[in-house]
Parts: structure tokens; sequence; C-alpha cells
């Protein structure tokens, strides 16, 4: 398998659900004005309690700063998995599980925090520049690695970077099992070609900066809908998840999902808001997921993980889940 470090130099921000009014005319353009700026890669994810965006250097100097704009400190660059010549797809049923044991295991014992980004089209692993050498040095033995460079993929070998293993023989610390809550609401995993997005314009307005939704402070718990809306433009591909209500709001000759048209369910990951510094958060859910081979979907946001599991699946999902807390397997 492939492994490419994609030519996008990434920050993860959030936008409070109270400042959003100040951040109207930057998101629309970057959602729909494709030929008023350079932004690439676009991601953004609304959950109860903010709104998740990540994107590339260029979108970031169209979002002002202010007291409702939060920005990760850290720039990071997305790997994207390539097996036969195809990026490994979520909307064939793979999704995170494929790489849960070549990728994300590997990278969290060498305390390497990821942020992951599932799209209909493929699923991207975030990682802080600073600590690209010691993901080169890990995963040099499974992939082929490669870095884009103006558009050419370049070989990169372990050889050719500084040796950024911590080698300090320790092993990893044991990261903190978090609480998980699985709403009970349905969702939709889709895409649209993205010259078609002028005739939702309205419709996903509407939705990201119009529609209902609960309060800043709300908790979220087990027995209750959980709201969240994801849409991503990047390279010209275009991804959504919503629930099964927002999606009737929708036409449905425009948006397209996966021929099995499956719904999914939400594992949300965290009682309290994760952070970026600690390792092994998506290692949690998708290993234990990899073992079972069951699918699944994963974004993370700024303050909570969301891994989407096939409906079907979500019983033994919860049993696995109860059996992680009481220290069995699958």
């Amino acid at each position: 398998m492939d492994l490419h470090i994609l030519d996008h130099r990434l920050r993860v921000t959030s936008i409070s659900r109270s400042g959003l009014q100040h951040y109207t005319h930057p998101l629309i353009k970057l959602i729909f004005l494709r030929n008023r700026t350079r932004c690439k890669f676009f991601s953004l994810t609304e959950t109860p309690e903010n709104y998740t965006v990540v994107l590339d250097e260029e979108g970031f100097k169209d979002l002002p700063h202010s007291e409702h704009l939060q920005v990760e400190g850290s720039t990071w660059l997305p790997l994207n998995v390539v097996s036969n010549g195809n990026a490994s797809s979520s909307s064939q049923a793979v999704g995170v599980t494929k790489i849960a044991k070549s990728v994300i295991a590997p990278l969290a014992e060498q305390h390497v925090s990821v942020f992951m980004l599932s799209t209909y089209q493929t699923d991207f692993i975030l990682v802080r520049e600073k600590d690209l050498s010691v993901v080169i040095h890990t995963l040099a033995e499974e992939f082929n690695i490669f870095r884009e460079v103006n558009g050419e993929s370049v070989p990169v070998h372990s050889q050719d970077v500084n040796n950024g293993l911590h080698g300090n023989g320790r092993e990893a610390p044991r990261s903190t099992l978090h609480p998980v809550l699985i709403p009970r609401n349905q969702f939709c995993v889709m895409s649209l070609d993205p010259d078609t997005l002028p005739g939702i314009a309205t419709t996903l307005i509407d939705v990201l900066f119009y529609s209902s939704s609960p309060k800043e402070d709300a908790n979220v718990t087990a027995d209750l809908e959980c709201k969240f809306f994801s849409f991503s433009l990047i390279d010209g591909y275009v991804s959504l998840v919503m629930g099964t209500e927002a999606q009737r709001q929708f036409p449905a000759d425009l948006l397209f999902t996966s021929s099995s048209g499956e719904l999914w369910r939400m594992v949300r990951i965290g009682g309290q808001p994760l952070g970026f510094d600690e390792c092994g958060i998506v290692a949690q859910i998708s290993q234990p997921l990899a073992d079972c081979d069951i699918s699944a979907y994963y974004i993370s946001t700024f303050s909570f993980d969301h891994a989407l599991v096939p409906e079907e699946d979500i019983v033994r999902v919860t049993d696995m889940l109860q059996d992680q807390r009481k220290g069995a397997g699958c």
C-alpha cells in the first residue's frame, strides 16, 4: 500500500455558536464561491457545542480573528492511504477500519496525535507537521510513502528525514478510556457534483445557519438526538453527513450515496472536551471496530470525536464498547 502526504498545510479551528453570524460571509465564500478563493481543502462540522472548521492556509486567511474563533496552534498535514491505485473509500463500507491497524494504532504507540476526517470519497489522517519525521519512520516498513510537491508525487524514505522517534525506551502511556454516547438519530453519508452546489444553496444555508439546534450548553445524552452536520469540499470533491431529517430537506435527485444507501448511527467519544495532545483516542474506537470487522466513518471535531457505524451493527458496537470498559475484547 501507498501512503501519500498531501500538499495541504491545514489549520483546525472552532467557531462558537453565538459567534456564527460573524462568519457567515467568509463561510459562504468558501463553500459556494470557488472562483473567489484559492482554498482547496475545506471542512465544516456542526455539533451541539460549536462549528469545527478545518481548512488550508489560503482558506484560513478568510477567517477574521475574533473572540468567537479558537485556533489550534499547530499546522496539520493530511495523509491518505492508497491501495491498488484507489484511495481508501468510506462509501464502499471500508472507512477508518481499513487503516486502524496499519496507521492509527502504530502512530498512537509512538505518541503521535491524529485528527481524523472521513469523507464520502476517502479518509484523511491529519498529523501535526512537527511529528512528520516520526510518522515517516513509524510507517515506512508498512507503506511506500510519497509526498505531493507541486502536483507531483515524490518518494520519501525514512533515511531522508531526521530521526524524530522518541527513542526513550518507555512504553507509550495508556490513553484514557473515554466515555461514549450513542444518540438515537440516524445519519446519511452523501456526496454531490460540486457544479450542482447552487441547486442546494438555499437549503444548505438554511440548515447550516438558520436551523433550530440545541443551546450551546445543552447536554447530549444517549437517549437524545445529536445535532450533527458535516460538509467538506476537498480538491473539488464534496462530502456531506447529516441526519435523516435534514436530508429530507434536500432535493433527492442532486444527492447521491453508496449503492446500498445504508443508514448510520453515531458513537460520540468524550464526556469532556478531548483536547489535541492526547494520543490513542481514535485508536480506542477504531481498533476494536477493526478487530470485529465493523466499518466506520470517523470525524474528529474541536471538542469531541464521532464514529459513524452502519445501523445494522449498532447493537454489536454497543456490546463491544461495554465489554471494552470491562476489560474484555470482541
